[in-house]
């Protein structure tokens, strides 16, 4: 059997572009991170008595009857949760070479991310 009859579960893993996908996600999250750090920096340099009102309309403030502030926070914690997730997998897959303390460990991993964006979820909007 040649290296390309290899299909279904025998199939090699291994090759350009392996990994592609969670690069750019990197990427992109990290950018994603990088704006709303911005956006809150900017947000508490202009905020004249920065107390708890002030700190409260950071995360929800409105913009045409929509809740810009609470879906901008939203999708930077979601990036936050994915980013570490595919920093903290591939330390799992690169450093842990027993596959059953690998996959108890990914698996630790998703529930805490998990347990955190809902956490959060509750929050946020419930502000």
């Amino acid at each position: 059997m040649s290296a390309q009859e290899r299909i279904g579960t025998k199939r090699l893993v291994v090759g350009a572009h392996y990994g592609t996908i969670d690069f750019i996600a990197q990427r992109v999250t990290a950018i994603i991170m990088a704006v709303y750090t911005l956006v809150l920096f900017f947000g508490f340099l202009f905020t004249p008595d920065m107390n708890f009102e002030g700190w409260r309309h950071l995360f929800t403030f409105t913009c045409i009857g929509l809740p810009v502030g609470q879906l901008l926070a939203t999708l930077a914690f979601f990036s936050v949760a994915w980013h570490a997730w595919i920093g903290v997998r591939d330390i799992w897959m690169d450093y842990i070479h027993s596959a059953g303390l690998r996959l108890f460990l990914q698996v630790l991993t998703i529930l805490w991310l998990v347990g955190a964006v809902v956490y959060f979820a509750k929050i946020l909007w419930s502000l």
